[in-house]
C-alpha cells in the first residue's frame, strides 16, 4: 500500500505584494491599451473597408493564446452582425483549409509574427486570392510581410514580470478585435433587435423578441365572468384558473372590469356588501390596466413594475378579452 503524499506546504502570503503585483498588472495593461488608441488609422479603416466588402465570412485564426483570442473575436464578430468562425492553423493544414473560401477574409493573429501553423497555411491562402488581416506586434515580420492590411498591436512589455506569459500583448489583440467588431457593428447600422435575433436564448434576446402572444393564456384558461355573476361564482371562477383574477365581460367577450384579489380583501372589509349575492359587477375595477398581444412580453412587465399589479388582461383594439397572464407567466419565460 503506497503511503499517502504529504500535503503541499502552505505559501507565506505577503498581503501587500499581492496587491502591489495585481496594480502593476492592470497598470502596464491599461497603459497598452491607452498607447492602442493613436494606432486606429488609415489601416484600421483599411481593415474594416475589406471586412464590410466581404462576401463571404471572415475567418480568424491564431496559435495557443493567440488561438484563444481569435475564438473571441470571432465570437464577438458574428454575434454583431459579421459573419466570422475560428478555424485552427494546426488544423487547416490537415483538411480544415477547406473552410476557406475565395469569397472570404482571413484575420490572422500572431504577436511575433512568425508562428510556423499560421505561416504554413499562408500560401495556400494568398493563391486564392483572399484578403489577409494582420494582427501582429512585429511590423518586420514574416505575418506582416504578406498581409494586404497590418493592424499594429505591439506593446512595450508585458505584464508577467517573468515577460514570457502572453498577458499586454493578449489583452491588446483582443480590445483591437473588440473595437473592429464595434467600427463594423456601427457601420452596418447593427441594432438591439439583430443582436436579439442572434441571441434568442439570452436575457436581451427574450426581453426583444418574445411577444405576449407568446406567453399568454388563451381560450378557456382566461379567467372572465359576466357581470350579474355573484361573487362566490367570480371566486370559483378565478380559483379555477389560477391567475389571481377574472375578467368582467359583456354577452359579445369585451371587457366591463376585472376583478382581482385586492378587489375581494377591499370587499371583505366593506361591512355594508352582502359577500354571498354582491354582483361581481359591482366589485370589480373599472378601466383596468390591459395590454396587445403583438407588444414585447417586457412591456408587461414594465407595466405590472409601473402600476404594482401582478397579472394583465390581454385585448384586442374593439377591447375583446383574448388572453391574460401573470407575473409567474414573465417569471417563467424569464422575461423578468
Amino acid at each position: 500500500m503506497n503511503p499517502r503524499p504529504a500535503p503541499h506546504a502552505a505559501i507565506a502570503i505577503d498581503p501587500t505584494a499581492i496587491v502591489r503585483s495585481a496594480r502593476v498588472a492592470i497598470a502596464t495593461e491599461a497603459a497598452a491599451i491607452a498607447a492602442l488608441a493613436p494606432r486606429v488609422d488609415d489601416a484600421f479603416v483599411a481593415a474594416c473597408r475589406l471586412l464590410l466588402a466581404c462576401r463571404g465570412r471572415v475567418i480568424v485564426t491564431g496559435m495557443g493564446k493567440s488561438g484563444h483570442v481569435a475564438r473571441k473575436i470571432a465570437a464577438t464578430l458574428a454575434s454583431t452582425g459579421t459573419p466570422a468562425f475560428f478555424v485552427h492553423p494546426g488544423e487547416a493544414s490537415h483538411g480544415d483549409l477547406g473552410m476557406i473560401q475565395p469569397d472570404d477574409v482571413v484575420m490572422a493573429i500572431s504577436y511575433s509574427g512568425e508562428t510556423d501553423e499560421v505561416l504554413f497555411i499562408l500560401p495556400m491562402i494568398k493563391r486564392q486570392g483572399i484578403p489577409l488581416i494582420a494582427i501582429t506586434g512585429r511590423a518586420t515580420s514574416s505575418l506582416a510581410s504578406q498581409a494586404d492590411v497590418l493592424l499594429d498591436a505591439g506593446i512595450d512589455t508585458e505584464a508577467c514580470p517573468l515577460g514570457l506569459a502572453p498577458t499586454t500583448s493578449t489583452t491588446v489583440a483582443l480590445v483591437l478585435g473588440d473595437a473592429l467588431a464595434i467600427a463594423l457593428l456601427e457601420a452596418r447600422g447593427f441594432t438591439s433587435d439583430d443582436f436579439a435575433r442572434s441571441h434568442p436564448a439570452g436575457s436581451l434576446g427574450r426581453r426583444l423578441l418574445l411577444r405576449i402572444s407568446d406567453v399568454m393564456h388563451t381560450g378557456d384558461e382566461v379567467p372572465r365572468v359576466s357581470p350579474d355573476v355573484t361573487l362566490p361564482a367570480a371566486l370559483v371562477e378565478m380559483t379555477r384558473k389560477r391567475l389571481g383574477m377574472t375578467a368582467v365581460v359583456d354577452a359579445e367577450n369585451r371587457l366591463l372590469g376585472v376583478f382581482t384579489d385586492g378587489d375581494l380583501r377591499r370587499a371583505l372589509d366593506d361591512e355594508t356588501i352582502d359577500l354571498r349575492g354582491a354582483a361581481v359587477a359591482n366589485l370589480m375595477t373599472r378601466a383596468p390596466k390591459t395590454i396587445g398581444a403583438d407588444q414585447l412580453a417586457s412591456a408587461a412587465a414594465q407595466l405590472m413594475e409601473k402600476y404594482q399589479i401582478h397579472a394583465l388582461l390581454v385585448v384586442d383594439a374593439a377591447q375583446h378579452v383574448v388572453g391574460a397572464l401573470n407575473i409567474h407567466d414573465l417569471l417563467r419565460a424569464r422575461v423578468v
